[in-house]
C-alpha cells in the first residue's frame, strides 16, 4: 500500500431552519406523509427528505420561513404538531442526560 490512511468523507447537509451546514448524524430527516411533516431519525423512510437540527429554534424558524413545503415540494401547507412533540421529547431527553 501506499502508506495513506483511508479517511471516509461525513456527508453533510444543510439545515432547512438556520441554513447552517452540519454532518448528516447531527441532522433529523424530514419526510412529509399524508399531509404532515413526520420525523425520520432512521433516515429509511421513503421519499424527498429535509433535515433541520433537532432543537426548537431550528424548527420554528423553519416552520416560519415555510422551508418545509418548499423543501419537500408539497403542494399545500404541511402540519408540524408531530414533529414539535418528537423535537420537545428529545431535547428534553437529552438535557434528562446530562
Amino acid at each position: 500500500m501506499s502508506g495513506r490512511t483511508r479517511i471516509r468523507a461525513c456527508p453533510e447537509r444543510t439545515c432547512v431552519g438556520c441554513r447552517e451546514r452540519a454532518a448528516k448524524t447531527e441532522l433529523l430527516r424530514i419526510v412529509a406523509v399524508g399531509g404532515e411533516c413526520v420525523p425520520d431519525p432512521r433516515g429509511t423512510l421513503p421519499g424527498r427528505g429535509a433535515y433541520v437540527h433537532p432543537t426548537p429554534v431550528c424548527l420554528d424558524q423553519a416552520v416560519r420561513r415555510r422551508a418545509f413545503t418548499r423543501a419537500l415540494r408539497a403542494p399545500g401547507a404541511l402540519e408540524t404538531k408531530a414533529l414539535r412533540l418528537y423535537v420537545e421529547r428529545t431535547t428534553v431527553a437529552e438535557q434528562a442526560t446530562r
